[in-house]
């Protein structure tokens, strides 16, 4: 079974994470094959437009926690310490850049979200040119409180500094009303509503010219490459891998290694334990 899926439907190309066992969780070769996809669908002329979905009960619940930090010792995302901080850059870079082909992509992108979009599965909904959520959806980066930076920085670049902080800083999960009320998405609708809504705005797409479309897009992108996008990424990739070895990073690893990743999760979500002292804590103290 392949973990991403492409299937050539006329004018429309669709791309399909396909992980469902595990939410679709990223693991190392995730994002070359969603990439890949994303290539054969920009080399079809007969493609105008791409619509990214993921299998099962969630569109991606980010980085797959079970093989990268419930596992003692050291991964892809996790080296013994002193660590390597090019070495993991190096590999962090390689999936920004992976992930941004969406945002690269000569053909527009709509990403179709149900279930969950959240830590490195926002990540790779950001990277398209429009989201739809079902309103029930929920969308967030939780590792902000303690184990990770969202490398492609498309946070800021949708909300502004400050919608961007609100959700940083805080690492909420919000539903797809609330996403689309304060502009982070384009759109939310009912959950069955989802396939019919983003169906309409494919083929409404796809009856533009490929260059027509193909202009809009990288004029669009342009202006975000303008303000900065790449350096910002760069600082946001750094600090990820800053993130995971810091010594609350480090902690948390070791937490999940202890009790289970789903546990040591939750953790942080509730205020529940103090990373930097490694102890809980009554978060209303």
């Amino acid at each position: 079974m392949a973990k991403v899926e492409y299937e050539n439907d006329g004018r429309i190309a669709r791309i399909r994470l396909n992980r469902p066992e595990v939410l679709n969780a990223i693991d190392d070769e995730v994002p070359q094959l969603l990439a890949d996809c994303v290539a054969h669908a920009n080399a079809d002329n007969d493609v105008h437009v791409i619509v990214l979905s993921g299998s099962g009960r969630a569109f991606c619940a980010g980085y797959d926690l079970k093989a990268y930090a419930e596992t003692s010792g050291q991964n892809s995302v996790t080296q013994d310490m002193p660590w390597d901080p090019m070495k993991d850059y190096a590999f962090m870079k390689r999936n920004t850049d992976l992930f941004m082909s969406l945002w690269r992509s000569y053909k527009p992108v709509i990403c179709k979200v149900h279930g969950y979009a959240v830590a490195g599965g926002s990540d790779i909904a950001l990277c398209c040119d429009l989201v739809v959520m079902a309103d029930d959806a929920s969308i967030g980066y939780m590792p902000t409180r303690v184990w990770g930076c969202p490398t492609t920085a498309m946070w800021v670049y949708r909300l502004g500094a400050e919608g961007a902080k609100r959700m940083l800083l805080t690492g909420d999960k919000i539903d797809g009303r609330e996403a689309e009320r304060i502009g982070l998405v384009h759109k939310a609708v009912p959950a069955a509503q989802l396939d019919d809504y983003t169906e309409d705005l494919a083929q409404r797409i796809s009856t533009v010219p490929v260059n027509q479309l193909m202009m809009q897009k990288l004029v669009i992108n342009q202006a975000i490459d303008a303000m900065g996008l790449a350096n910002t990424q760069m600082m946001a990739t750094v600090f990820d891998g800053i993130s995971r070895h810091s010594p609350e990073g480090m902690n948390f690893k070791h937490r999940a290694e202890d009790i289970g990743w789903k546990q040591a999760v939750r953790e942080p979500d509730l205020g529940t334990y103090d990373w930097t002292h490694n102890r809980p804590i009554n978060p209303k103290r």
